[in-house]
């Protein structure tokens, strides 16, 4: 039997795994190359190059999960139902 000691520690570990996650897997897209793609490429919604862009996420042409690169030359503006249907069939393709 587990005591409470024993029990927290595995909570606490599987809890930072989980929210670890996705800081890892966005630490590994160019800050930079968002904001040369922003800097070029005005939200579609308010015409700004910085902040947030409602309805708007930027999508990676080619996936970087099929090997396109973190460039803004692979970056375009998509909605969010756009995107939507595009990530059910773009990791097939690859």
């Amino acid at each position: 039997m587990q005591t409470n000691s024993a029990r927290m520690k595995y909570l606490i570990l599987v809890l930072s795994t989980l929210v670890s996650l996705p800081v890892e897997a966005e630490s590994n897209r160019s800050y930079k190359a968002k904001k040369a793609f922003k800097i070029d490429n005005p939200c579609p919604t308010t015409g700004r190059t910085k902040g947030s862009c409602p309805n708007y996420v930027i999508d990676h042409i080619k996936p970087l999960a099929c090997g396109g690169s973190d460039t803004p030359e692979n970056m375009q503006w998509q909605t969010k139902a756009e995107a939507k249907a595009k990530d059910k069939w773009e990791r097939k393709e690859c």
